[in-house]
């Protein structure tokens, strides 16, 4: 799916093609690397590239491609930034086959569930997620389609980061790749 970046001086990218991996922070051992026009990681057991900066009120906007059997996503608000995880943060989830479909891509896990868990899945192509963060309100688009919205004050601030996590049965999993991320604080 190709779609037009926000465009604006409010918002800040932190990933432009191949361009931005010095604007993160590396927790964990994924082999992030920049690699034909994105930057990618497709090795390691855990592994987050986390935003040197902090957020409270937010808009992320984020193109990515993942493989079928990957376990990834977006957490965001991290309270702790050097333990990413759902018990410190609000995982938006990049997962078509998670074994509870109703927080599978597009879900915030443990929070917001799918309405309908859809047949569209996101792996194997291009897909954008738009992410809004506003005082409690919590809500995800994907590829522009409203996926899943909550109240839930449990994380306020923090950075945000872009997980590498094992695939299916703690296989591998395919690659991530990101082209596009982008943030507009509220």
């Amino acid at each position: 799916m190709t779609e037009r970046a926000p465009q604006g001086s409010s918002w800040v990218t932190l990933i432009d093609s191949d361009k931005g991996l010095e604007n993160w922070n590396q927790v964990g051992d994924a082999n992030w690397r920049v690699e034909a026009g994105s930057i990618l990681a497709d090795k390691g057991t855990s592994g987050f590239l986390v935003s040197k900066n902090t957020y409270q009120d937010f808009v992320i906007y984020a193109e990515f491609w993942a493989a079928t059997d990957t376990n990834r996503g977006i957490f965001i608000r991290a309270s702790d930034p050097q333990k990413i995880g759902s018990d410190s943060s609000s995982e938006v989830n990049i997962r078509d086959l998670r074994p509870d479909p109703k927080y599978g891509t597009g879900a915030i896990v443990d929070v917001a569930a799918v309405p309908v868990p859809s047949a569209y899945k996101a792996g194997g192509q291009w897909n954008t997620y738009e992410i809004t963060a506003k005082g409690s309100e919590l809500s995800v688009k994907l590829n522009r389609v409203s996926k899943a919205s909550a109240q839930n004050s449990k994380f306020s601030s923090g950075p945000f980061a872009l997980q590498f996590a094992a695939g299916v049965k703690g296989a591998p999993g395919g690659p991530i790749k990101w082209r596009k991320v982008q943030i507009k604080p509220l």
